[in-house]
Order: C-alpha cells, then sequence, then structure tokens
C-alpha cells in the first residue's frame, strides 16, 4: 500500500521537473550587473553572457544576465575583425535566482590558419562589401558577415565582415530582448574563401557588443 507520505513525494517530483526558474536580468557594459528578477519560461536556467572586444589595445566588455535556453550553457566563440578581436562565453547555473559565475574566456591564438576572408565594417548599414581581405588565425576557420538590426533606446543598423569560429555559426536562430533593447543578429557563414552557405542569428550578446563598439 502506497503512503500519504509517498503519494505528496511522487507529486513533489513531477512538479519539480516542470517548475520554471526566476533569474535576475540586467545589461552591463563591465563586468558586473544587478538587476531585477523575473520568470523564466520552462527549460531555461539562468545564464551570463560575456563579450569582450579588444580594438588597438582598448578592451570594451558587454554582460548579460537573464533567462537562457540550456542549450546555450559553456559556450564559447571568438570573431576576427578588420580592427580587433571579438570573445564571447556563456555560463549557467540551474536554481532559482542563482548568479552564474562569470564565464572565462579563452586567449585567441595569432596563428594564421590559411584561411583569407573579406573584412569590412558599416555602422549605419545592414551590408558592407570591399575588395579588402583579412588573415584568419586560431581555430576562427569561417568566414562571415553579421548583420544587426537594434530596436529601442538605440536604433541602429550594422555589418560587419570577418572571420568566426564554428561555434559561433552554429549558435541558431534567436532574437531578444534585454533591458528594452531589441535585437536580431544575422551571421551568414562560410567554410571556404568567400561563398556564403549558411545564415543563422546569434543571442542578443554580439548586438549588445555591437553597439557598444560603435557607439
Amino acid at each position: 500500500m502506497i503512503s500519504v507520505f509517498g503519494i505528496l513525494t511522487f507529486l513533489s517530483a513531477l512538479t519539480a521537473t516542470s517548475y520554471a526558474l526566476s533569474c535576475t536580468e540586467c545589461l552591463s557594459a563591465s563586468s558586473t550587473c544587478s538587476g531585477i528578477s523575473v520568470p523564466c519560461p520552462t527549460g531555461y536556467v539562468c545564464g551570463s553572457a560575456y563579450t569582450e572586444t579588444n580594438t588597438a589595445g582598448v578592451k570594451t566588455e558587454v554582460l548579460v544576465r537573464q533567462c537562457v535556453p540550456s542549450k546555450e550553457c559553456n559556450f564559447k566563440g571568438s570573431m576576427g575583425i578588420p580592427i580587433g578581436h571579438i570573445r564571447m562565453v556563456t555560463s549557467c547555473c540551474y536554481t532559482d535566482g542563482c548568479t552564474p559565475n562569470l564565464p572565462a574566456s579563452s586567449p585567441t591564438s595569432s596563428n594564421p590558419n590559411g584561411l583569407v576572408c573579406r573584412s569590412c565594417i558599416s555602422a549605419d548599414s545592414n551590408w558592407c562589401y570591399t575588395s579588402d581581405t583579412m588573415q584568419c588565425t586560431g581555430d576562427e576557420n569561417m568566414c562571415l558577415l553579421q548583420t544587426t538590426k537594434t530596436s529601442g533606446p538605440i536604433s541602429s543598423s550594422t555589418a560587419i565582415r570577418g572571420c568566426a569560429t564554428k561555434s559561433i555559426c552554429d549558435l541558431g536562430s534567436k532574437s531578444e530582448t534585454v533591458g528594452g533593447l531589441s535585437s536580431s543578429v544575422k551571421f551568414i557563414c562560410t567554410s571556404g574563401g568567400l561563398s556564403v552557405h549558411k545564415v543563422v542569428l546569434t543571442p542578443a550578446i554580439v548586438c549588445l557588443l555591437l553597439l557598444k563598439f560603435f557607439f
């Protein structure tokens, strides 16, 4: 005979499997941020996405904390752009109201990998093209065209060509709103010189990074 305690324990376990977390949502141009707690959709966890841009020796940081799909946890990727380098990492925690540790980014390699990609930047358009090229390095073995559209407190369209790791191109399709700022970022990626084969969207952290980079 099943006891009342056993039934309650079983029901509690079922409830826990579908329980939605609440996570801090914030945006910062530094390595720390704080904000309000928001309920997450079922299957989402608390995530920290950190992006670091180095251009001409100047480092720019963007940190976003929010609810993220669990598949986006433990991400690392980088992009080589005409005037610098971008590194992106994410980390997660899995309890209600938790704060993920700041993800650690891996150093980028300066060793050429043999791939040459087009390179350009446009701060006011979702398209750019020039005959300029750049040598890709390390595991950045994909050529990319990235387009960014934002709306909210800041509205803009930007485009950039350069090199990227495959992990960035494999992120999947996504648009996000953080702190009233809506973003949609597309990467058009190819594994071999200058032909397009795949289009994906990245998380809002890339859009937020480019806003900080250009403005």
